[in-house]
């Protein structure tokens, strides 16, 4: 009996803690929690490979909705201006959904940490699906317009809900890996939108851009909702502040339109754009006065400070940043210096998408295998900084640019899973979800200010009043091809610039242990 009571009061050997387990208990001194609100950290069922498996096809379907509804209706706009007798206000029908879109990504990432992924990845597809099929029937351009900004309120809430999905079913080690199936995703919706859209307005009608939406969300929804109750649950239950929210969005409309209108509709020393940016100024500081007041404020800002989440954050958005003013402003170089077609133009964009892609991928399987993971993207980053030097300062045949492109789009790519994973694993889990829909806002908000900043770069560069978007054949013609390779070396150095501040900003990131198994390996797509 004696024996047995010493045995009773000994504490038992339980080995080492699981990862999971280990991982939400290292955050638990830092955490701004309280003991009562903090999520259940018991390990859930472990999911199968199978259900691994569902689940990111399902959620890649997902995220090629509202990668294919970015780009689909560009081809199709003429079409449709057409029908409706109305050109211009065209462009309020991609204006309408890409501000959308900016204003509710946070909204989403931080709704889903307190009512869950399933609620939000339900309103969010209920929403984009509501708005596709009030696209379809829309009688005219004013309903048109208001109901792609309903699927832009859907296609903005997707992003950040798919990419907190990932985080809580696989652990951060290998969450890198996962980041190449997605990036190929959202570059096969890109580059197969304008085709798409094209084919649908010229042999069969112009709301088939919208209609396909349907059968997509619907097999995207039959995946993933049977699978969803298997998830570890991490969200909690709090009281919302609308208050932050709305001023948040707010702000981040009116910067939209001042960088929207900006040097197209109005001058941008224009007394309408300077009082618009004080607007989004006041906004933006009331915002701040507020999160700073409030008990449970919509964003915390200690969130976005610290040693992790500024770096990170400013490194993805000048990648990002970089890439998409490229992507936007290279087919007016490839047409007027080497006197591509616009469709040509728009192949000669594949190596800056598809190649990023294969440095995501490098970056991914680098955090799976080595301890000092982030060290990948210092290095890409670098070599993307060296390669835009190279496009700055050489003049070069098409094959060479596109191979030097190629080399740049390499290195840019590895910044997005390091930057994602190392913010998403910088905060306990109860908050992944805030922090992944702050940094989808804050890369939209880059990367429609590094277009606006390049198109002011071309613009004083070539001292004309062109237009750097749509139908601008008559107006390259009239410009030298020498003036333009000139002007565009500015653009290559202003991309080389970027480049080098994210490799800055990697290089100040603090790298924190990523758990995980230490050789983790993909579930694959197909058996």
């Amino acid at each position: 009996m004696n024996k047995f009571a010493r045995q009773s009061h000994q504490p038992a050997d339980i080995g080492p803690l699981p990862d999971d387990i280990a991982e939400e208990l290292s955050r638990l001194p830092t955490e701004v929690l309280s003991v009562d609100d903090a999520p259940s950290i018991a390990p859930p069922a472990p999911l199968t490979s199978d259900e691994v498996r569902t689940i990111v096809i399902s959620l890649m379907l997902t995220m090629f909705l509202a990668a294919l509804d970015q780009t689909i209706v560009a081809t199709a706009l003429p079409t449709i201006g057409r029908q409706f007798r109305d050109v211009s206000n065209l462009s309020w029908v991609i204006t309408a959904y890409l501000l959308a879109g900016t204003a509710v990504a946070p909204v989403f990432g931080t709704l889903s940490d307190i009512y869950g992924r399933r609620a939000m990845l339900i309103t969010s597809l209920s929403l984009f699906v509501a708005g596709s099929i009030l696209c379809a029937v829309a009688p005219n351009m004013p309903m048109l317009i208001l109901a792609r900004g309903l699927q832009g309120l859907g296609g903005g809430g997707i992003m950040p809900v798919v990419q907190t999905v990932i985080s809580d079913v696989v652990s951060p080690r290998e969450r890198g890996q996962y980041q190449a199936y997605f990036s190929s995703v959202w570059m096969v919706g890109g580059i197969l939108g304008p085709v798409i859209g094209g084919v649908f307005a010229e042999h069969l009608h112009w709301s088939m851009i919208f209609w396909i939406n349907l059968p997509l969300a619907a097999a995207a929804l039959a995946l993933l909702l049977p699978k969803m109750g298997k998830i570890p649950v991490f969200h909690r239950k709090r009281k919302v502040d609308w208050f932050g929210g709305v001023l948040l969005m707010a702000s981040a409309v009116v910067f939209m339109l001042v960088l929207t209108w900006g040097g197209t509709r109005y001058p941008w020393l224009s007394p309408t754009v300077i009082a618009m940016v004080g607007g989004a100024v006041a906004l933006a500081v009331t915002f701040v006065w507020h999160a700073r007041r409030a008990d449970e404020p919509f964003l915390p800002l200690p969130l976005l400070s610290g040693t992790v989440a500024p770096y990170a954050l400013t490194a993805g958005g000048c990648a990002l940043g970089a890439m998409t003013g490229l992507t936007v402003q290279l087919p007016l170089y490839y047409e007027s210096v080497y006197h591509l077609s616009a469709s040509e133009a728009g192949l000669a964009l594949i190596p800056l998408a598809a190649v990023s892609t294969c440095g995501a991928a490098i970056a991914g399987r680098t955090m799976a295998r080595a301890k000092h993971y982030k060290r990948v993207a210092v290095v890409g980053t670098s070599w993307a900084a060296l390669c835009g030097l190279g496009l700055t300062f050489s003049t070069l045949p098409l094959w060479a640019l596109l191979v030097l492109m190629a080399a740049f789009a390499l290195g840019l790519g590895t910044t997005f899973p390091v930057c994602v994973v190392s913010l998403q694993n910088s905060v306990a889990r109860a908050q992944v979800g805030t922090i992944t829909g702050a940094m989808n806002f804050f890369r939209s908000l880059m990367s429609s200010f590094t277009v606006a900043a390049f198109a002011a770069v071309l613009l004083i560069s070539l001292g004309a009043d062109i237009p750097l978007a749509g139908e601008h054949h008559g107006a390259i013609n009239a410009i030298p091809s020498a003036d333009m390779m000139m002007a565009f070396r500015y653009v290559f150095g202003a991309a080389a610039a970027m480049m080098a501040l994210a490799s800055l900003c990697l290089i100040l990131m603090e790298e924190r242990p990523l758990a995980g198994p230490a050789t983790a390996q993909p579930v694959e797509m197909a058996e």
